[in-house]
């Protein structure tokens, strides 16, 4: 397959300008490397160097508004590419991370010789599929017991209870499904006001979001990602998970940097109670709970615009906020199955079932454009005022990934942890010493940076930092 002629700067352009931007801006940017950079047959730098830099831009843009100055942005398609698999890198103390995924996680042929995917890192998912197989906690017996179903029926009986599964689709079938469908109907994101309130000044302070204060209500990796983003250009980033909710300890680690970190339970008085007391002085919040999660308790957008008048209010779902899945909890890896990619990349390289991407790619390059997205309505809310929401989903960035055309890449070395080294930088944590990998983007006059380590969940009291 030849390569595809693909424009990073074109793609970026394109962004930029879809979410009314300045092109001038664009005239510092520094983009070095080329495809391919990892083994796929996607063009998977490339859209993570465009995710990276359309981030940076936008911090960038914001020091602009702020200073009167510009700098020059630089982000290398390798580094970018790297960053997309900082889970695979992360070690501690010299060692290796908890283990990231469940034993019998991963993919299984049917009784029908089509494939489905489980995601089982989360104890109730795990349980809830071994439930409905009646088999034990192990591989083979989850094979044998798959055997006993039709790909699309266990897809559907894991959907109505509420667990994480997909079968295999081709891009032709997925392109066919009612979400699918649905999803080419949609922008890659949306930035939409709703509702009123007068524009703010920006906070003093040296860098980009120095002073704006983030609530980041999200878990796994896309949505952290985002709130890492926002963390590494000077924001105050507050992680709030429940002491409910289960956890992926490797991925708190490595998107924890930069964060404070409290637990709240938002279904009980006084945990209420503490999170509007940050959120009256909140200015975004990024929420990847299921949809509707938060509305029920009374946190939804429209509510939080009330609220907080001039909120920055970002969601993230799997499969968007339209369409018939539009309710339904999903992860990469399930978006990657269902959507067409792991059909494609098979087929690509000439071997029967599914072939992951080399990355979590739809996961990161969220993470980086959810960044984007909450920094351009900043943007717009220091110009006109308002309240802003942001939604983007997992699948909507598979869409836009597509549309990057394919490569020959896959012959690519897959680069080991001694194959990056160069990308990798040390820092101190409430876990040890770390190993991981840096910011992407470089910055000329505000480095990205991360001013505090990552903590275990919990650390920090639920109040906002004061100034000495």
């Amino acid at each position: 397959m030849p390569a595809a002629a693909i424009d990073a700067r074109a793609g970026l352009t394109t962004l930029w300008r879809e979410h009314g931007h300045d092109p001038a801006a664009l005239e510092h940017l520094d983009p070095t490397g080329r495809e391919p950079v990892l083994p796929s047959s996607f063009a998977v730098g490339t859209a993570m160097q465009v995710s990276v830099a359309v981030s940076a831009f936008a911090a960038a843009e914001i020091w602009h508004a702020r200073t009167g100055r510009r700098q020059k942005v630089g982000v290398d398609m390798r580094a970018a590419a790297v960053a997309a698999r900082s889970e695979r890198y992360l070690t501690i103390d010299g060692g290796p991370a908890p283990e990231l995924w469940d034993k019998i996680a991963g993919t299984y042929e049917c009784g029908d010789g089509r494939y489905v995917r489980l995601h089982t890192n989360f104890r109730h998912h795990r349980d809830g599929v071994l439930k409905l197989l009646q088999c034990a906690y192990d591989r083979k017996a989850v094979g044998q017991a798959l055997r006993g179903w039709k790909a699309f029926d266990f897809e559907e009986a894991a959907a109505e209870a509420k667990l994480v599964v997909t079968a295999m689709r081709t891009f032709r079938e997925w392109d066919a499904h009612p979400q699918g469908a649905a999803i080419s109907r949609l922008p890659l994101m949306s930035i939409e006001r709703i509702g009123d309130a007068p524009a703010p000044a920006w906070p003093s302070g040296d860098r980009p979001l120095a002073g704006i204060k983030v609530l980041d209500l999200t878990r796994i990796i896309a949505g952290p990602v985002g709130g890492l983003t926002l963390a590494a250009h000077g924001a105050e980033v507050m992680l709030v998970t429940s002491p409910h909710l289960p956890s992926v300890a490797p991925l708190v680690i490595d998107t924890g940097r930069g964060k404070l970190s409290t637990q709240l339970d938002l279904h009980d008085p006084a945990g209420r109670h503490a999170f509007e007391a940050l959120l009256r002085e909140a200015d975004v919040i990024v929420q990847g709970y299921r949809p509707g999660g938060l509305e029920a308790l009374g946190y939804g957008p429209a509510d939080l615009a009330r609220r907080r008048p001039g909120i920055v209010y970002v969601s993230l779902s799997a499969y968007s906020h339209d369409g018939p899945w539009a309710g339904r909890r999903g992860f990469d890896s399930l978006v990657q199955t269902a959507s067409g990619f792991n059909a494609a990349e098979a087929e690509a390289a000439g071997i029967g079932g599914p072939k992951p991407l080399p990355a979590q790619v739809l996961d990161h390059a969220t993470g980086y454009l959810l960044a984007f997205g909450a920094m351009t309505a900043l943007l717009r809310r220091s110009r006109e005022g308002g309240s802003w929401h942001v939604r983007a989903s997992l699948a909507q960035t598979g869409y836009w990934l597509r549309s990057h055309g394919r490569i020959d890449g896959l012959g690519v070395t897959d680069p080991a942890r001694e194959d990056v080294l160069d990308c990798l930088e040390a820092s101190a944590s409430g876990f040890g010493r770390l190993s991981a990998v840096r910011h992407p983007a470089l910055l000329s006059e505000t480095p990205v940076r991360w001013a505090r380590p990552s903590v275990p969940l919990g650390t920090h009291p639920p109040t906002w930092p004061r100034e000495p």
